[in-house]
């Protein structure tokens, strides 16, 4: 669900990282599920900069 957001919102993974203080790596790894453990505080810092809520995010399944 983090890709499609991100794309829908029109931001490349550096832009995204910029704006979390995250690496473009690391954010590539969540996007394609090489990483799936994110810390809240990391998880917090990609919601706000994609004007989502955590849970819209990383668990768009559970409701």
């Amino acid at each position: 669900m983090l890709k499609e957001i991100r794309e829908s919102k029109k931001l490349s993974i550096y832009k995204l990282a910029e704006l979390t203080g995250l690496t473009p790596g690391y954010i590539n790894n969540l996007e394609n599920g090489y990483k799936n453990n994110p810390t809240k505080e990391t998880m917090e810092k990609i919601a706000i900069a994609l004007g989502q809520t955590v849970p819209d995010i990383f668990f768009p399944d559970e409701e």
